[in-house]
């Protein structure tokens, strides 16, 4: 029986098949598929021909691993089930597309032995860089992996010390303006909804809300914290009915959520009490996600500036292979968009 016969898939042309179809030598080809401009249009319209002719692919695996270096960047991102994060790889893509790169995605969501086990896959595939929103910023694997010779930037995170680079965003900030506007609108009894013990951009949030409290002449006392094990839609209705089981003498009047998603539940977990928004809860989100201002009622949220951070994020990782590069932290400003869920 031929190979033919058998089914098997026709073998792929590989150079040598489309030297010999053009009639040129294998390094003309290989001229044409690196450096076009040392060949004339004729060659190459023939060189060309024969790659259609022959449904040539080029063997891009082969040819970084003649180079040392892929042409491929990574982004570990926390959560793949956050928008947040989705918008971010969005902006790294950007910057990537402009250097002809490839941008992997992969999802940690929350475990450090899956994060790990990723940042050792990218770094044995030589990616030319890694960038990750990590579970711990300053975990040792991070500087490890970026001594070896593959460059790291943190994400959304600001790590200790300088060995990286880092874009985030200023979290005790956007917490204290959440909660200001919140005082603002009469509220002195304020949930705070969110998982501030493990994660370290939400216990950011959590002091910026007590240092609106503390600037307004109110206690700590007046922040209820309704824990979450999560940062999702579940967590939130699941907050919202513990919030609703509080007697109405101490029941906050308003919350703040530790993200969107959070927000987005308790306004569900509402909608199907009865209660009122913003008349009986106020609500204000973080990220401002494009789900927020599509809710039932609108959401107030802090905006962070999610692609323009994942498109920085992806330049200074870039940048890592010029001449002179220095470590770069940079921080960026989130601001309060007002919306109808604490609007009375």
């Amino acid at each position: 029986m031929t190979v033919q016969e058998s089914g098997a898939e026709p073998k792929a042309a590989g150079m040598k098949d489309v030297a010999a179809a053009a009639g040129v030598s294998l390094g003309t080809v290989s001229n044409v598929l690196n450096r076009p401009d040392r060949v004339s249009p004729a060659t190459r319209a023939k060189v060309e021909t024969a790659m259609a002719e022959l449904r040539f692919v080029r063997n891009e695996s082969a040819r970084q691993l003649r180079a040392g270096r892929s042409r491929v960047l990574a982004y570990v991102m926390l959560d793949g089930s956050n928008p947040f994060f989705t918008d971010v790889a969005a902006g790294m893509e950007d910057a990537a597309d402009a250097g002809d790169l490839s941008l992997f995605l992969c999802n940690s969501a929350h475990q450090p032995a899956r994060e790990a086990a990723y940042l050792g896959r990218l770094e044995q595939q030589r990616v030319q860089g890694i960038l990750i929103t990590p579970v711990d910023p300053d975990a040792p694997l991070l500087g490890e992996i970026a001594h070896r010779g593959t460059p790291v930037v943190v994400v959304d995170r600001t790590p200790g010390g300088t060995a990286h680079c880092s874009v985030a965003v200023d979290d005790v900030y956007g917490g204290e303006i959440a909660v200001r506007h919140l005082i603002e609108q009469g509220h002195d009894r304020i949930a705070f909804i969110g998982n501030h013990t493990t994660v370290g951009q939400v216990r950011d949030r959590r002091l910026g809300a007590l240092q609106a409290l503390r600037a307004a002449g109110l206690g700590p006392d007046h922040l209820v914290d309704l824990t979450t094990t999560a940062l999702t839609v579940a967590d939130g209705r699941g907050a919202g009915e513990r919030l609703a089981g509080l007697p109405a003498s101490i029941r906050p009047t308003a919350a703040f959520c530790a993200n969107d998603l959070v927000a987005l539940g308790l306004l569900q977990t509402c909608a199907n009490l009865r209660m009122s928004v913003p008349q009986d809860m106020a609500i204000v989100g973080y990220d401002d996600i494009e789900f927020a201002a599509a809710a039932a009622v609108p959401l107030t949220s802090v905006r962070q500036p999610r692609r323009r951070l994942g498109r920085t994020a992806a330049e200074l990782l870039l940048d890592e292979s010029e001449p002179g590069h220095e470590h770069r932290q940079v921080v960026f400003t989130p601001e309060l968009v007002v919306r109808a869920s604490t609007l009375r």
